[in-house]
């Protein structure tokens, strides 16, 4: 019975780095503004933090410019693909983001300040998005498997993992064997 004290501390660690926000994301004077919220409301000079899936990357002149389908956030500022959309926002940055790297369907996290809306056509739509000036873009790791990938929606949440319940998938103890020492006559 020893070894319980090792496996709560690696499960208290497992549990307790999964909320660590990324350094260039982090704070908390972050309007609580969704970007479709922004839109409707004339939103403007607010700074912000949002997060989704990249739909599409523009380099221009003397920046890059995104166009993200909006996503909720989870604790350490990752985008939620469970959650519903918050509707598409144009965020731009000084320099070059090379799209081979920013890919459709990755997901980024920007900060910045709110910059008022433009409209461009999404399909035949005349779609209006919230614009931010973003000083921080910050690119997820890919994902380990496709969202939605197999029957159990929770697949890539940290906290449920691939097999449900705390301790499926990512964060399962390591499971020690003690072996007694065995006399023979």
């Amino acid at each position: 019975m020893r070894h319980i004290p090792a496996i709560a501390t690696l499960a208290a660690l497992a549990l307790g780095g999964c909320a660590t926000v990324p350094a260039p994301l982090a704070g908390n004077d972050f309007a609580p503004v969704t970007p479709q919220q922004a839109v409707s409301q004339h939103a403007s000079n607010a700074r912000v933090r949002w997060g989704g899936e990249i739909i599409k990357v523009e380099p221009k002149a003397d920046a890059t410019c995104f166009e993200v389908l909006g996503r909720g956030l989870y604790a350490d500022a990752r985008p939620n693909r469970h959650d519903g959309n918050d509707g598409r926002f144009i965020a731009c940055s000084k320099g070059f983001y090379d799209p081979a790297v920013y890919t459709r369907g990755r997901d980024l996290t920007v900060v910045g300040q709110m910059a008022g809306t433009e409209q461009h056509q999404v399909g035949d739509y005349n779609y209006t998005y919230a614009h931010v000036d973003a000083d921080q873009v910050y690119l997820w790791p890919k994902r380990e498997h496709p969202v939605g990938d197999g029957a159990w929606p929770y697949y890539n949440d940290p906290f449920w993992g691939p097999y449900g319940g705390w301790w499926g998938g990512w964060w399962a103890p390591p499971i020690v064997f003690v072996h007694g020492s065995h006399h023979h006559h």
